[in-house]
């Protein structure tokens, strides 16, 4: 994998312009944040962020991938004041769960989602190398 950072582009922040990648592709529905059992412990929005993280990194593990491997995400959250107010928090449980690793991301305020509890929805695509030797590039 690696990052694409066409020239003189300002360097994002907690994203990626772009991916390039080659290998076994693995999509991920869009994860909530309930528990396995299908319930909200979390109610509040870096809670569910978190459980949302923690269910992508269950369905990606079932291909033996993991946050390493992951190209794109497309938030949908349902309050942007909300989600502006708790960049910090939410900022460490991604760095916490994914690590450093800053796929291609696409954030996107919709006015609700189909459970009524979720206040974020996160769906995404990974990509897991031919060539396991093959590590992520940095430019």
């Amino acid at each position: 994998m690696r990052k694409l950072q066409p020239p003189g582009w300002a360097e994002p922040r907690g994203y990626a312009n772009g991916i390039v990648s080659e290998g076994r592709l693995i999509f991920v529905a869009g994860q909530i944040g309930w528990e396995k059992t299908g319930t909200f412990r979390a109610h509040d929005f870096v809670g569910q962020v978190r459980q949302c993280l923690e269910n992508t990194l269950a369905v990606l593990a079932e291909a033996g991938a993991g946050a390493e491997h992951v190209v794109r995400m497309t938030w949908f959250i349902t309050d942007r004041k909300e989600y502006l107010a708790n960049l910090e928090g939410m900022g460490q449980v991604y760095r916490e769960l994914m690590g450093r690793h800053f796929p291609a991301m696409t954030m996107v305020e919709v006015p609700a989602l189909i459970e009524s509890e979720a206040r974020v929805e996160v769906e995404t695509t990974a990509v897991v190398p031919s060539d396991p030797r093959r590590a992520m590039e940095a430019g």
